[in-house]
């Protein structure tokens, strides 16, 4: 983002599907229900909708099928993959065609539906790339997500002294978040002993290490500032955005760091805005030690001191430290379709609207920030963040 692009774009729509199993829909309905959801938040119609950008899981010829289903005449179109990175992303691609005049109203969608034996079964007929018997999910050999990301609670923990207590405060911390949120699919209140209780998964993740895997999606509406102006509705300016990519760099990894730290860097720069001065931060939560990383290589804290902050219900906001996830994050909330990049930028844009459950509402929240990472972070993987400003 360019700084002639900087607050060219604003989220004036938002919304997160209530439902966390869903049986009797299918992916089409999905993004038909989140989307119009989204619309109305904003106070616009699909009539005014000229910008699409959907994952490539939307079904038959992707975006084209779902425009056709949903009524949508786009200008511009995109359906890529980056995982749970793809939605952050998507904002500041979204912003930089506003700012280039192709399109004044963009829709953002998300739908998944993990729970579907026949989503399932199409995970499992995807043409699987040249790393996959190696690096895959476990179904045609290689490993799963959850030991990839427990290679990087142990390297920190090795490299830091960091222990499984401290990436236990993590989980505690979102279920103190979930309480107050009447859908989350958890909303107990967990004790560090309970996450350390909890079966082992990948040594040292315990299942409560891991996220929650669940049906839905989200939708966001992005405008113009002029359109926005005219809705009279308060929303989320996107101020600056990075992306970057990390891989294997043919075995030389440092398992240490994610692409976090250059997209954040670019997201501060184009946003002029540091760290210090962000009031609250969705981070992507697939696991633990994800959230723990990221408030490393965004600069919420120094290298290695993770651990440290996080403990004592750090990531509360207790203490002057960044309250993250107040919705409860995937850890305890959401993770429709295993991409949870969508409901990150979703709680942002209720933080800085003054519409997150009143126990947790920042005040006077004006700065927020959103991290979406998306595959495999202990080898090849993509981070995006957005830098967001309260817009009235």
């Amino acid at each position: 983002m360019t700084g002639s692009m900087k607050g060219s774009a604003v989220i004036v729509g938002a919304y997160e599907h209530p439902g966390r199993t869903l049986p009797h829909h299918t992916l089409p309905q999905v993004h038909r229900e989140v989307i119009f959801g989204a619309l109305a938040d904003a106070g616009l119609t699909i009539d005014d909708v000229d910008g699409f950008f959907c994952d490539s899981t939307a079904p038959g010829y992707g975006p084209m099928d779902l425009m056709e289903y949903l009524g949508i005449r786009a200008n511009v179109t995109a359906s890529s993959e980056f995982g749970g990175a793809t939605y952050v992303a998507y904002v500041g691609q979204a912003a930089a065609a506003i700012a280039a005049g192709t399109c004044r109203v963009a829709v953002i969608t998300l739908a998944g539906l993990p729970s579907h034996a026949a989503t399932a079964r199409a995970a499992l007929d995807t043409e699987p790339g040249p790393a996959t018997a190696f690096e895959g999910n476990g179904f045609r050999g290689g490993y799963g997500p959850v030991a990839d990301y427990a290679m990087l609670a142990r390297r920190h923990m090795h490299e830091f002294g960091t222990t499984s207590e401290q990436l236990a405060w993590i989980k505690v911390a979102a279920s103190v978040h979930a309480q107050h949120n009447p859908n989350a699919k958890l909303r107990d209140l967990v004790s560090v002993e309970d996450v350390l209780a909890s079966p082992m998964v990948a040594d040292p993740l315990h299942r409560m290490d891991c996220c929650v895997i669940t049906d839905g999606g989200g939708a966001l509406v992005v405008v113009h500032p002029d359109v926005a102006r005219n809705l009279g509705r308060k929303g989320a300016r996107v101020l600056g955005y990075g992306e970057a990519q990390r891989n294997s760099l043919q075995g030389k990894v440092d398992l240490t760091y994610t692409a976090n730290r250059r997209a954040g860097e670019l997201a501060f720069a184009t946003s002029g805005v540091t760290p210090t001065q962000i009031q609250y931060a969705s981070l992507y939560d697939s696991f633990t030690i994800t959230v723990l990383m990221a408030l490393e290589d965004l600069g919420f804290c120094r290298r290695g001191e993770g651990g440290r902050y996080v403990e004592n219900y750090g990531l509360t906001g207790k203490d002057g430290k960044i309250p993250v996830n107040t919705d409860g994050g995937g850890l305890m909330n959401n993770h429709p379709g295993n991409r949870g990049g969508m409901t990150k930028v979703i709680e942002c844009v209720r933080q800085l609207r003054g519409e997150a459950a009143a126990a947790l509402q920042v005040p006077d929240c004006e700065l927020a920030l959103a991290a979406g990472t998306g595959f495999r972070l202990a080898a090849r993987h993509y981070s995006s963040v957005v830098v967001l400003e309260q817009f009235s």
